[in-house]
């Protein structure tokens, strides 16, 4: 666990560092800032459409196989932007052509690697494996970019992505050095072993298998109340609270009169909270769906609070307590989402759930953008706060009603005591 919590921080910080270049080159070639938000649409709209299908081969094919493969096409990738940077062949066409393929590979690597370290551990300690997880990502997240700006000063945009590949790289090598502390139960190995005592029983249902393992992970989602929920939860706190890098900017540059420094020093505050708010995440045992509302409903009460800050000073305090929140309830979800299911459903769920996400991620800003035009910065924060209070209230008190009360059956006395022999060798 210790050697993939390496590799995952390697990874993270090589991937936030291309993605930081990777913003700047595409408004280097084309001096469009509309541009550059189709480039990340264009990485992230694969998973709207693959998600369900990455997640079922990652159910079907060995986990560690797929997830060292799924690294090194992503190194292989890198690489090959580097070269065409390096000598100046890339244009904005080739360049959404690959970062397309990122998106496709990144559907089957996301829940690859995500259920692999949850493999590392005992069953019990799969909480702190995740809070482990969310803490090397943040922490990642911290050095890639700030390790982009000293890369591309010094030695060159082709540089960082090379450095990326050689990160991806360094993952799938460390990958079969790994050792798993129990084996899951895995549909492919289920399969296999009906298969090896005779062609006959495992020949037949093999041609409507992937087609029904793509409609099992959906429709076990349905079917679960407390997924469902978790999504809804989840969706509502993304599209309405959770893009601090455009609601929190306009709010600086805005009503605070900050600058740029002002909002990245805000922005290292949310990632310090975010650390914070992983390593207690990690301590979590068993956490639950109501859990993840309470925080994300504490979470948006405090951003309206921070929505009123009269100056950055007082908004720096309010940041930090509202990011640890929001980190340990993206703890105590993921959490839940990947301990619910099956071991052998646990990809095609993940599938599922990086659909939905991409939904949110994709309807987020646009939603946000509009109501700040309405409302202003304060007032997104601010109505974007109450929608979200108001939509988890609005859930639990619907869960509460559907609930079924207690029938209570009233046995009668005289057919007790009519048995006292049974009742006796009860």
């Amino acid at each position: 666990m210790r050697w993939w919590s390496l590799a995952n921080f390697v990874s993270n910080a090589g991937t936030w560092m291309q993605l930081t270049v990777q913003n700047l080159l595409v408004l280097q070639i084309t001096g469009s800032a509309a541009a550059t938000g189709l480039s990340i649409s264009v990485q992230a709209a694969p998973a709207l459409l693959m998600s369900l299908a990455g997640g079922a081969a990652v159910d079907r094919w060995p986990r560690k196989v797929t997830a060292a493969v799924s690294q090194a096409l992503l190194g292989a990738v890198a690489f090959v932007t580097a070269a065409l940077v390096a000598v100046g062949r890339l244009d904005l066409t080739v360049l959404m052509v690959l970062a397309a393929v990122t998106g496709v590979i990144a559907t089957v690597d996301g829940p690859a690697c995500a259920l692999l370290g949850n493999d590392l551990v005992r069953k019990e300690d799969v909480p702190s494996a995740i809070g482990v997880g969310s803490l090397v990502s943040n922490a990642g997240r911290l050095a890639g970019t700030a390790l982009a700006g000293v890369t591309v000063g010094f030695l060159g945009t082709a540089a960082a992505y090379a450095a990326n590949g050689v990160s991806f790289l360094f993952v799938a090598a460390v990958i079969p050095f790994l050792r798993p502390a129990c084996k899951a139960v895995r549909g492919v190995g289920g399969a296999a072993a009906p298969g090896g005592d005779g062609a006959r029983g495992g020949a037949a249902p093999r041609p409507a298998e992937p087609d029904l393992t793509v409609r099992q992970g959906l429709a076990f989602f349905l079917r679960r109340p407390r997924l469902v929920a978790l999504a809804g939860i989840t969706g509502i706190s993304a599209v309405f609270g959770r893009n601090y890098g455009l609601t929190l900017a306009v709010l600086i540059t805005g009503p605070l009169a900050g600058g740029a420094g002002a909002f990245g020093t805000v922005s290292t505050v949310l990632a310090v909270g975010g650390i914070v708010g992983a390593v207690l995440g990690a301590r979590l045992r068993s956490p639950s769906v109501r859990l993840v509302g309470t925080l994300a409903a504490a979470g948006a009460l405090l951003q309206m609070v921070a929505a009123l800050s009269p100056s950055l000073a007082v908004l720096l305090v309010i940041v930090l307590p509202m990011a640890v929140v929001e980190s340990v309830s993206d703890t105590a979800g993921t959490t839940v989402l990947q301990t619910d299911p099956p071991a052998h459903l646990r990809g095609r769920v993940l599938g599922v759930w990086g659909s939905i996400r991409t939904v949110w991620g994709l309807a987020g800003p646009p939603a946000l953008g509009l109501l700040m035009e309405l409302a202003g910065a304060r007032g997104a924060l601010v109505a974007g706060g109450l929608i979200i209070v108001a939509s988890i209230g609005a859930g639990h008190a619907l869960r509460r009603r559907r609930t079924a009360t207690t029938v209570v059956l009233r046995t009668g006395e005289r057919a007790v005591a009519e048995r006292p022999v049974l009742g006796t060798a009860a």
